[in-house]
């Protein structure tokens, strides 16, 4: 576990996750229970990049299969690379599966000329915000590739559905929590919100036996 004064804590491999994981245990035997349910949680990291923060966007709004099928798509038409998107016309993106609102959201991202390297070196906070000042990036879309390609140890995605699904049943709450009520739980489970992210992501899959992310 590599670890930064200036963007804290990276999630590196299993052995971070099962910290964090021992951590909220801890804290919560509801998430005890919950790892009980689940067993050792994913690591789930990803590469950093243009690619991946438009896999992202693509997530978007989409089911999880969905989302895969027009990655797929997306792959067997060369266009996952900055250069490709740019040189593609706005047939070929859509032929690849992307709506208009998508179509625009990665010719935006491709011409944002976002300094990805440097994104590693900046705190959770500023990640977030230089990612949303790009057109069809949301706090979702940034704290997705905050937590999963930047391997950032304390980021939540409280506008996630499945998340948001997830903690109404852990928590047993009346009604699934809305993103701003989510976000002030997920305080309490700082240092290690990523994990969370991860235990409740990995609950919602058995709980519903359905994929939260792709």
């Amino acid at each position: 576990m590599a670890s930064d004064q200036k963007i804290g804590r990276i999630i590196s491999s299993d052995a971070c996750v099962a910290e964090g994981a021992e951590w909220l245990a801890h804290y919560d035997p509801r998430f005890a229970a919950a790892l009980e349910l689940t067993g050792p949680l994913p690591l789930r990291r990803k590469p950093d990049g243009f690619s991946e923060l438009l896999s992202a966007i693509i997530s978007q709004q989409v089911s999880v299969a969905s989302a895969r099928a027009i990655w797929r798509r997306m792959e067997e038409a060369n266009l996952t690379e900055l250069s490709q998107v740019m040189a593609a016309s706005e047939e070929e993106l859509r032929a690849a599966g992307l709506s208009r609102p998508k179509v625009r959201y990665a010719r935006a991202l491709a011409e944002a000329n976002i300094d990805y390297n440097a994104l590693r070196d900046v705190p959770d906070a500023e990640v977030v915000k230089q990612l949303v000042t790009v057109s069809g990036i949301g706090a979702w879309t940034a704290e997705i590739y905050a937590m999963f390609s930047l391997g950032r140890a304390d980021v939540f995605a409280p506008g996630d559905l499945a998340l948001q699904e997830a903690a109404r049943m852990l928590f047993e709450l009346p009604d699934r929590p809305k993103e701003k009520e989510l976000r002030k739980m997920a305080e309490a489970w700082s240092p290690w919100r990523s994990v969370a992210a991860r235990l409740l992501f990995s609950y919602y899959h058995v709980a519903k036996s359905r994929e939260g992310i792709r």
